[in-house]
């Protein structure tokens, strides 16, 4: 059944599809109204939600006028009910949601009430009372059909994905913040997590040579876009695409690339230029849904902020994220953090006192980007779309008309902030929970503050706690660093927790506290490895999910913690077995992605990038509830640390190596296979061999690199091996022995149509695989090979046609009639060498007696 909101648009549509009638009515002139009723479906099935449509075939002529109107149901036990729904919108039309619970018919009418309407400042019309005809609502025990359902793809998909394909919204999701950033503690909503370490697609970053350099260079390489020379920051996802920064942030010169997260199709390659501002760099993406009275879409942007020299500045520029041209721009932006509001719109939340600390006058006021563009206007105006194009708004210019700030839709009072003398931490927020919490927070030495105010609706501006707590007084004779600077202080924040975590970097040690009540919760028992001290950027390496508290720093030991109780669940040694890394035993870790289907991926990256380069630093993934390894790759993916970091989009990873400095897609790729059987028919009850390929189809292996070395194509190979393959096919390691290859079924149709699974068989590292198979019948069969898929591959199949010649008649022997002479003869013949051999016996029984 289609959802109420779906149904609740078609009842709302098409506002202006009529003109609204003059208002030519006199005074206290009188107008007979059309009253109408409608429900949707019907019939419907008992406990089934319908769509009531109401309302009356009258328009009005301003936009926020409507019609008061009852709606009488009498039920089939003969009972009746009124509704009293909210006012129609000014086409006279409306609809609320019901649930008929008996069986039976019921009936609806709508009843309108003698009222007046303004149609004009002096013109006021009287609309007599009136009702529509019943109509009559059968329910009967099913529900009638819904739409048939669409599962997820299970073969290769690209973008764009019809959109009645609705439930494929859970692999889809974006990435719209650029790395390093821990405000959604490495969560991506709406992706599986690739199961492998396989590749979809290679490209070359920016302008950078990769790799190592060769010649008189030594065992040395080109740089890698780190220490302070980022080269993949300002990554984003959006809509099936990666984007990212081609050239480093300081240089003058600048180019946004984007590329096909399915394909690895560079889409466009340009210049982002707005008036006087050229060589802009991304500063975040956007998605909005916005429901307007004749227009409910969405949109997405790629917001920049200044120029490549610098990125300070107050004016968001809009450009179209599929064309990457100019859309609109916001200025005078104030500044403070981003949050991504329910539809996309991005919010920042202010604290500010109006009065002095005599008379404090504290508001709270939030600044919603989408009333930026919409606010003070109606009807077509306010739809996005064609709407913005080419626009300038003022983020906090008045609305023409009003004293009302544009971007402002919260400005409210905070009176439990007004109390004289009332000590809190700091009027500065620190986090923000969109739609249930500001928290502010203060560490010393000797008190850790908290404090939170409700964004909730049913309590905005309501001071929900304020609360002080002394830590251990080891803190003041170690004189730990408590809140200074990047090394301590609260590391982490989770809304779907409620609970945020405070860090000591001298004693690595972590403490949790309850954002429902602002109370401590817990300390950590034992302390981290020593080398988690070194880490100068604490927040980017702990985040909190599926209600997790997991710490991977410099030591290179994953911690996962119960965020509940502190207690330690499970670690994970990212070790070195060949002693590389200059840190330790282990490799230096650091969490990137977290998805939805429970996976956690971590990368190794260096704080100053070294020569030669430490080989084989891991990327791996594992089960976030238990540490399990789901795979690991040495040497291949390795992060940087003044770049991004790695990112996902519709299920897929994109990320930087700084081995060769190469972007990646990660994840399932496509496969082709091919089958055949013996061109001419083979004899009856002699075998024949089937064989064929199954071969990677994945967009990488169509680069001119890969057509060269594999010339035949890339096989491939089972999931176990996948990480050593990959490396062997996009880095030029050498090829892995006992490679094994995936498993294929083999099938079989005779010319009576009986169906028989043949056998199985498994493909080798060159991709071939063969089968011994004797057919039990002669004429013509066909031969299905099927791969199913695996975590790396989807599946694919093959056919082929096998001939089998007729079976030979059995040859039948008469038997010939027997001569007279024949028979006597042969039976005396048998006769004499029979007397002849009683004869011999006796002889010999004579010669023994006579030696005795």
């Amino acid at each position: 059944m289609p959802t109420i909101v779906a149904i609740f648009l078609i009842a709302s549509m098409a506002i202006t599809m009529f003109a609204l009638p003059a208002a030519n009515a006199q005074a206290a002139s009188t107008v007979t109204p059309y009253p109408f009723v409608d429900v949707v479906p019907n019939p419907c099935g008992i406990n089934q939600q319908v769509l009531i449509n109401y309302g009356a075939l009258n328009y009005l002529t301003s936009e926020n006028d409507g019609w008061n109107v009852t709606i009488s149901i009498t039920k089939p036990d003969g009972t009746t009910q009124t509704l009293t729904p909210p006012k129609t919108w000014s086409t006279g039309t409306a609809g609320i949601s019901y649930v008929p619970d008996q069986l039976g018919t019921y009936y609806l009418q709508t009843i309108f009430p003698q009222q007046w309407y303004n149609s004009s400042a002096s013109s006021h019309v009287l609309y007599s009372a009136g009702q529509s005809d019943k109509l009559a609502l059968v329910v009967q025990q099913n529900a009638p059909p819904s739409y048939p359902w669409q599962p997820l793809p299970s073969e290769y998909w690209t973008r764009p994905a019809d959109s009645q394909l609705q439930d494929w919204y859970t692999i889809m999701g974006s990435w719209l913040i650029p790395t390093p950033t821990n405000l959604n503690n490495d969560w991506a909503p709406y992706n599986q997590g690739p199961e492998t370490a396989h590749v979809l697609w290679s490209q070359r970053i920016g302008d950078m040579m990769g790799g190592i350099a060769g010649g008189a260079t030594g065992k040395n390489g080109y740089e890698t876009g780190d220490a302070y020379e980022g080269k993949w920051s300002g990554s984003i996802t959006i809509g099936g695409m990666l984007y990212y920064n081609k050239f480093i942030s300081s240089n003058p010169q600048q180019e946004v690339v984007a590329i096909d997260l399915h394909t690895g199709e560079v889409v466009w390659d340009k210049v982002l230029t707005a008036a006087n501002n050229t060589n802009m760099r991304i500063g975040f993406g956007q998605t909005i849904f916005w429901w307007s009275r004749n227009n409910r879409a969405a949109f997405s942007y790629l917001v920049c902020s200044g120029s490549a020299v610098s990125s300070a500045g107050t004016t968001w520029y809009y450009f179209d994220a599929l064309t990457g041209n100019l859309q609109f721009n916001i200025t005078n932006v104030p500044s403070g953090t981003n949050y991504y509001g329910p539809n996309g719109e991005i919010l920042k939340y202010t604290l500010v006192n109006y009065g002095n600390s005599a008379a404090p006058n504290w508001h709270l006021l939030q600044w919603n980007s989408s009333w930026v563009v919409t606010r003070g206007k109606t009807g077509m105006s306010e739809s996005w779309g064609s709407q913005v194009l080419g626009s300038t708004y003022n983020g906090t210019g008045a609305v023409t008309g009003s004293s009302t700030l544009r971007g402002y839709d919260i400005n409210m009072s905070v009176p439990d902030m007004n109390v004289v003398g009332l000590t809190m931490p700091s009027a500065s927020y620190t986090r923000a929970f969109v739609g249930d919490k500001i928290i502010g927070s203060r560490v010393t030495l000797t008190q850790v503050n908290l404090w939170a105010i409700s964004l909730n609706p049913s309590n905005m501006g309501k001071l929900m706690y304020n609360t002080t707590w002394t830590p251990p007084a080891s803190w003041v004779s170690g004189n730990v660093s408590a809140g200074s600077g990047m090394q301590s202080g609260f590391v982490c924040w989770s809304q779907q927790s409620e609970a945020a975590v405070l860090w000591i970097r001298e004693t690595r040690i972590s403490y949790g506290f309850d954002l429902n009540t602002g109370q401590y919760m817990w300390a950590t028992e034992q302390s981290q490895n020593f080398q988690d001290a070194w880490d100068d950027s604490p927040s980017y390496s702990h985040i909190v999910d599926y209600n997790e508290y997991i710490s991977a720093s410099v030591g290179g030991t994953v911690y996962a913690y119960n965020i509940t109780t502190g207690k330690l669940l499970w670690t994970y040694n990212a070790t070195d077995p060949y002693h590389e890394s200059y840190l330790g035993n282990n490799w230096w870790t650091m969490p990137v992605v977290v998805t939805d289907d429970g996976k956690i991926y971590i990368g190794s990256m260096e704080h100053s990038a070294q020569e030669p380069k430490p080989r084989g630093a891991p990327f791996f993934c594992l089960n976030i509830t238990t540490g399990e390894q789901i795979w690991r790759v040495n040497g291949m993916y390795r992060q940087t640390r003044w770049g991004g970091r790695a990112i996902i989009g519709d299920s897929i990873i994109a990320t930087m190596d700084t081995y060769d400095q190469q972007v990646y897609g990660v994840g399932k790729g496509p496969t082709s296979m091919t089958v055949t059987a013996p061109d001419l028919s083979a004899a009856f009850g002699q075998p024949v061999v089937i064989k064929g390929t199954v071969m990677d189809i994945s967009p990488g292996t169509n680069s001119d690199n890969a057509k060269l070395r594999f010339p035949n194509g890339v096989p491939a190979v089972s999931d176990a091996n996948m990480s050593d393959w990959m490396l062997y096919v996009y880095k030029q390691f050498q090829q892995p022995s006992n490679i094994i290859g995936v498993h294929v079924s083999l099938d079989a149709m005779d010319a009576n149509g009986t169906y028989t699974h043949v056998g199985d068989a498994t493909s080798d590292a060159s991709g071939t695989f063969s089968f011994m198979y004797t057919p039990p019948n002669s004429g013509k069969y066909t031969i299905y090979a099927t791969f199913a898929g695996s975590k790396a591959y989807y599946g694919s199949y093959a056919q082929t046609a096998l001939g089998v010649q007729e079976q030979p008649a059995p040859v039948v022997v008469e038997p010939q009639p027997e001569s007279v002479v024949e028979k006597y003869f042969v039976s005396a013949v048998v006769g004499i060498i029979i007397a002849i051999i009683l004869v011999g016996v006796v002889l010999a029984i004579l010669m023994i007696r006579k030696r005795k």
